[in-house]
């Protein structure tokens, strides 16, 4: 398991009874969490006193309640990205934390290609992976389909000093997208991806990832370059293990370009119990170089 140690403005205070104690930045907020199954030692004032209390609903749903007023968003950064973390009406954040360690991860494959990269990620969502290549040097294209979300990267490249950086953002369906790249012939040293279990194709066929990861990565490797530098997937869908990325990555890239696999879970370490949080796998390709 890969796990993400050296925040600064973001901690896994505690976890458990089905939720985590979560401090972003000075505002501590408790919420829901599947994973967490095991009960709750002790409901301490810290949990208590959360400065926000995501609830689940009977219906599925839920909300937020607030000991305070908090800021419509706040700030928090990750050595030197900067991001906006908004309470959302589905629990979320805008900000996944544990995936700064694949972040580290595009930083250090970038800044030690030494040369040009061309970086895509799809379903960008609010654009960690995008400021993190934008920071290492890279070109990015950033593809999401929701506006919003788009919008909000923008807001993260601009406080982390990338508002200049050669970053294209795109609103559009990631499919349609890659399809028109592959026509065009436009071609990327690197692919991130963050697919969702499950969603609509371009001709509103549904998504389901088990049955549709495959085909949509081996359309990605028709627009890879001739010198690819690595390939990232990201997968919270329950069912799939690190072992299944592994064998997905090795029939689409790795069995034409070689390199190196690695695949595993990522996760958060929390501050009282000492436990660890699972949160999703990860499947990482990278050439020999």
């Amino acid at each position: 398991m890969r796990i993400t140690k050296d925040w600064q403005d973001y901690e896994l205070l505690d976890m458990g009874g089905g939720e985590k104690l979560e401090r972003w930045g000075e505002f501590v907020l408790r919420r829901p969490d599947p994973q967490i199954i095991w009960p709750l030692e002790k409901e301490t004032a810290e949990w208590r006193n959360a400065d926000g209390h995501y609830f689940r609903n009977s219906s599925g749903g839920g909300q937020w309640q607030f000991r305070k007023t908090l800021p419509e968003k706040w700030t928090i950064g990750y050595g030197p990205l900067k991001f906006h973390i908004r309470p959302t009406n589905f629990k979320h954040t805008g900000l996944f934390p544990e995936q700064a360690v694949n972040w580290k991860w595009i930083m250090d494959r970038i800044a030690s290609a030494n040369r040009p990269i061309r970086v895509l990620n799809l379903f960008a969502y609010t654009g960690g992976a995008t400021v993190a290549a934008a920071a290492a040097g890279a070109e990015v294209c950033h593809v999401d389909a929701a506006k919003g979300m788009v919008q909000w990267a923008k807001e993260n490249a601009q406080l982390s000093g990338l508002g200049d950086a050669p970053v294209r953002y795109i609103t559009d369906d990631v499919f349609k997208f890659v399809q028109r790249e592959e026509r065009r012939g436009r071609k990327y040293d690197a692919i991130v991806m963050d697919p969702p279990s499950y969603g609509r194709g371009p001709n509103g066929e549904m998504w389901k990832l088990e049955d549709s990861l495959y085909p949509f990565l081996h359309s990605c490797r028709s627009i890879l370059s001739d010198n690819p530098l690595f390939v990232l997937i990201n997968s919270y869908t329950t069912g799939i293990s690190p072992t299944v990325l592994h064998n997905l990555l090795h029939m689409a890239i790795g069995g034409k370009y070689g390199g190196k696999l690695d695949c595993g879970e990522i996760g958060l370490p929390a501050t009282r119990s000492g436990l660890t949080l699972p949160c999703g796998i990860y499947g990482r390709w990278e050439s020999g170089e």
